[in-house]
C-alpha cells in the first residue's frame, strides 16, 4: 500500500457528521481514496455503499442504487474505524479522583471474576474525544488496585469490547479476555519474586480443571474459579502484561504446557524473542514509542520492536499513550512505527484489522468489506500523519457528532 498526497474532503461532510446520530441510513461514499487491510486494499477512486448499518459493496467499480444518498469524499482518504487496545474508556474520567475509576477492585474475594462490563459509562466525556481520533471500537481492560496490601491478586479480571457510537448501549462483546500481569509488578503481588510467581501460576492452572472446593481453591473464590473455566478450555484468551524477554519465554512455556490461548501485552523486549513468539502464533499488543526503560523489566526496549515482531510473523496491535485521555495517540504511534521500519500497510492494519483479528471480531469489523459493520472514517489527509484528522466518523453506519466536551468549551470560551 502506498499513501498518496494529502487531500481535502468536502466541507459538507463535517456538517453531515456533526448531525445527531440516528438510525443507520442507506448511503454511498463516492470519490473515496480507500485504504483498508484485506482484499480491497487501496483504491484511489472508490465507492462504498452502506445499507442498514453494514457495508454492502466497496471497490473501484461499484454500481449505485437509484435514489441513494451520496457523500462525495472528493478524493479524501477513507479507512475502517480504528480499534483501540489496552484502554479504560468508559471506566475512567479523572485519574486523580478515585470515585471516577471503575477499572479495578481492591476486593479480597474476587480477582478473575472482576468484570469491566458492569462499570461502563456511555456518557463518559472521554468517548467523544477518542472518537474524534477516528476510533470506533475499543478493548477495555481491567487494572490492579494495590492499595490493599492483604490482597494477593493473580488476575486483574475480564476485559470487554465496546462501541464508541453515540447511544446508551456501548458494550460490543463481553469476556474479551482475562488479564494477568507478570514480571516485576506481578511478582510483587505473588510472593515477591518471579520464582514464586510462576510456581503459583503453574500449580493454579494444574488445579483449575478440578471442581472448586474450600479445601482446594488456591486462594480463589468460587466466582474466580468459574471465571477462569473458559481460559483453561481455550475459549477465552489470557492477556498477559509482560515486558522482559526472559519473562516472555516463561509465559510462552506456560501457555504451551497448559494449552492456553495467549495474547502478550507490552512486550517491550519482545523483539529479542520474536521468533519464539511467532512460532507459537501469539499476538502482541504494544506501544512502539516505548524505548526509555521505566524499570529493569524494559532495559532492552526499542523503537524497532513493532517492525521486528511483524517481520518475524507476529500479529501486532498498536495502542495509544495511556488508557484514557491519550488513547487516540495510537495512530501517531503507528506512524512512528512506520518511520522505524514497519511497512506502511502494516501500520494501518495494526490499528484496524489486527486488533479485530486478535480479539475474534474480524468477521464484523476492522476492514472495508461487504457484510461488515459500517465503521468508517473520512480523513482530511493521510491517517498516520499527526496533522491530519477525521471530518466524518460512522459507527454501524450512523454519522457521529464531530464534537466533544473539549471542543464545545473551546467554541464557548475561545473567543472571549
Amino acid at each position: 500500500m502506498k499513501f498518496g498526497p494529502l487531500s481535502l474532503v468536502l466541507a459538507g461532510l463535517a456538517g453531515l457528521a456533526c448531525s445527531t446520530a440516528t438510525q443507520a441510513q442507506t448511503f454511498a461514499i463516492t470519490n473515496a481514496h480507500i485504504l483498508s487491510p484485506g482484499p480491497i486494499g487501496e483504491v484511489e477512486r472508490g465507492t462504498i455503499v452502506v445499507r442498514d448499518g453494514k457495508i454492502s459493496a466497496a471497490g473501484a467499480n461499484v454500481a449505485l442504487p437509484d435514489g441513494i444518498t451520496i457523500v462525495d469524499a472528493r478524493g479524501g482518504y477513507v479507512t475502517p474505524g480504528l480499534i483501540a487496545v489496552n484502554t479504560a474508556l468508559g471506566l475512567v474520567e479523572v485519574n486523580s479522583v478515585s470515585g471516577t475509576m471503575d477499572a479495578r477492585t481492591s476486593s479480597t474475594r474476587i480477582s478473575a471474576a472482576f468484570d469491566v462490563q458492569y462499570g461502563l459509562n456511555p456518557a463518559s466525556t472521554l468517548l467523544p474525544v477518542a472518537r474524534l481520533g477516528g476510533i470506533t471500537r475499543a478493548v477495555v481492560m481491567p487494572d490492579y488496585d494495590d492499595s490493599n496490601k492483604e490482597r494477593e491478586a493473580l488476575f486483574a479480571g475480564k476485559a470487554a469490547l465496546i462501541s464508541l457510537g453515540e447511544g446508551p448501549d456501548i458494550l460490543f462483546r463481553a469476556g474479551a479476555g482475562m488479564v494477568l500481569e507478570l514480571g516485576e509488578d506481578g511478582a510483587a503481588r505473588l510472593g515477591g519474586s518471579r520464582g514464586s510467581e510462576f510456581v503459583q501460576l503453574r500449580e493454579l492452572f494444574a488445579s483449575l480443571r478440578k471442581t472448586w472446593t474450600t479445601d482446594n481453591n488456591w486462594g480463589l473464590s468460587e466466582a474466580d474459579h468459574r471465571a477462569l473455566a473458559p481460559v483453561v478450555s481455550g475459549a477465552m484468551p489470557l492477556v498477559v502484561v509482560v515486558r522482559r524477554a526472559a519473562d516472555i519465554r516463561q509465559v510462552l512455556s506456560l501457555a504451551r504446557d497448559f494449552r492456553l490461548k495467549l495474547i502478550l501485552s507490552g512486550a517491550e523486549e519482545g523483539w529479542q524473542v520474536a521468533d519464539a513468539i511467532a512460532a507459537m502464533k501469539v499476538p502482541v499488543l504494544l506501544n512502539p514509542t516505548s524505548n526509555i526503560p521505566s524499570s529493569f523489566d524494559q532495559i532492552g526496549a526499542s523503537l524497532r520492536n513493532a517492525a521486528i515482531l511483524k517481520a518475524a510473523g507476529v500479529d501486532i496491535a498498536i495502542s495509544g499513550n495511556d488508557a484514557g485521555h491519550r488513547v487516540r495517540d495510537m495512530r501517531y504511534n503507528a506512524g512512528l512505527a512506520v518511520s522505524r521500519g514497519l511497512p506502511q500497510a502494516a501500520g494501518l492494519e495494526a490499528i484496524t484489522l489486527a486488533p479485530a483479528r486478535i480479539f475474534g471480531v474480524a468477521n464484523l469489523v476492522g476492514s472495508i468489506e461487504p457484510g461488515k459493520l459500517a465503521d468508517l472514517v473520512i480523513w482530511d489527509g493521510d491517517p498516520l500523519e499527526p496533522l491530519s484528522g477525521p471530518v466524518a466518523v460512522y459507527v454501524d453506519g450512523k454519522a457521529q457528532p464531530m464534537q466533544s466536551r473539549a471542543t464545545l468549551l473551546g467554541q464557548r470560551y475561545g473567543k472571549q
